[in-house]
């Protein structure tokens, strides 16, 4: 009986000492919770955001410019087949086949048109020689009357008057006749010269259309330019043009090639914070395919226009990060956090922004461990802290919400008040 009693109490006395370290456990976890620290260090303002890795110079792998020229028009040109993105590739290697369907149907069209027109060449050619050679024999035949009808002229001298008059009478009117073929051949020789020509025209402009279709149809087969490695090109959409995309007949680009060995971050800031960014500013940039590693850039351009990307409402800048040094594991197309760093304060002593208050009187105090509510002077602030520059020692302990019992906080740091009140009569001049 004794004994069980013992260890009874010795039970009872474990669960009690238990329970009071676990509730100073959680008290210290509470009070924690309840305060943050003065810190004192460097201090940064950054303005972060994601941005998209690409090369800064890269090789534009395009369609054939003759591709819509202007001898014929392509409504429709698109990839058929394309290897995949990422593919490393040689100088002459095969990148891309464009959709010929429509160009070989009108390639068969021409085709047939311009052997017809050559068949009728051929045919008008054929035509005016049998005329024209007709004609020269009529010619030809007409002559050896007119020197008959002058032997019969000459023969009749010694005839009547009136049979040498009608001799003379059928020498000009054979004369006459002459003339008249020989005019008459010159047209047909001028007409048939003038149809052969605008066959002969129609004829060329045709082969002509038909060898721009081929030219074209040979490079609808698309190499590579040069060695390196495929990145797909995006439209103006944003989306990456691929097999079955079509080809934007301004751009005609398809892929690129780009030179790793100088990387960009692409990222965005919004317009009311692109004013703090300025060419040459350091940034910290962390790839998303690589959590332990951090790589330092610098701003390399802002643009001087904003523009409104998809599903947002409010505009933004183009801000191009250059990576520093070489890193042969970066690629197009990784996504990465970019830290832009504006400015930086070193060895000041700064506190999280939410346990600043202000009175009614605009004078900005925290409520210190100490059971004091100290006025500060705050200075500049990022996202998460801000800067005290008067009123606060480093390690001080403050309050992060307001304190129950505020109103029984004595108020310290008086002499800080007389700081706000000249900067307000300052400002109010």
């Amino acid at each position: 009986m004794k004994r069980t009693l013992l260890i009874t109490i010795a039970i009872v006395s474990v669960a009690v000492i238990g329970l009071i370290v676990f509730t100073r456990l959680v008290s210290k976890k509470e009070d924690d919770n309840l305060f943050a620290e003065a810190t004192k260090g460097d201090f940064e303002i950054a303005i972060t955001g994601s941005g998209e890795l690409e090369a800064e110079n890269s090789v534009d792998i395009k369609t054939p410019e003759i591709a819509v020229g202007r001898d014929f028009h392509a409504s429709e040109l698109k990839i058929s087949d394309m290897i995949p993105e990422g593919t490393e590739v040689k100088e002459g290697d095969y990148i891309a086949t464009i959709d010929k369907t429509q160009l070989d149907n009108t390639l068969k069209d021409e085709r047939e048109r311009l052997s017809t027109f050559g068949i009728n060449l051929e045919m008008k050619k054929l035509d005016s020689a049998v005329v024209l050679t007709s004609l020269r024999d009529a010619i030809r035949n007409q002559k050896h009357t007119v020197e008959e009808s002058e032997l019969t002229l000459k023969n009749s001298k010694f005839e009547p008057p009136t049979t040498i008059r009608q001799a003379e009478i059928d020498l000009d009117r054979q004369r006459r006749v002459l003339e008249q073929k020989e005019r008459g051949y010159s047209l047909r020789v001028a007409k048939a010269k003038r149809d052969i020509t605008t066959q002969t025209m129609w004829y060329n402009r045709i082969d002509r259309r038909v060898k721009s279709l081929e030219e074209v149809l040979s490079g609808f087969i698309i190499k590579a330019p040069s060695s390196g490695m495929i990145v797909y090109k995006k439209d103006h959409h944003g989306t990456k043009i691929k097999t079955g995309s079509q080809i934007n007949a301004f751009e005609r680009i398809v892929a690129t090639l780009p030179d790793l060995s100088s990387m960009l971050s692409k990222t965005y800031v919004s317009e009311i914070e692109i004013r703090k960014v300025a060419q040459g500013q350091e940034v910290i940039i962390n790839v998303d395919a690589f959590p332990d590693k951090a790589f330092k850039g610098k701003v390399a351009s802002v643009a001087n226009i904003g523009e409104k990307l998809p599903n947002t409402d409010s505009k933004v800048f183009e801000v191009n990060i250059r990576i520093e040094g070489f890193d042969p594991d970066l690629r197009p197309s990784m996504t990465t956090g970019n830290k832009i760093i504006i400015k930086t304060f070193p060895d000041v002593v700064f506190i999280p922004t939410e346990c600043i208050h202000t009175g009614s009187d605009g004078v900005p105090f925290v409520y210190t461990k100490h059971k004091t509510k100290q006025v500060v002077i705050p200075g500049e602030a990022n996202e998460k802290n801000i800067i005290i520059e008067k009123g606060l020692k480093p390690k001080e302990l403050v309050y992060v919400i307001q304190p129950e019992n505020a109103d029984n906080f004595r108020l310290e740091g008086e002499e800080l008040i007389t700081f706000f009140k000249d900067k307000a009569t300052a400002s109010s001049r």
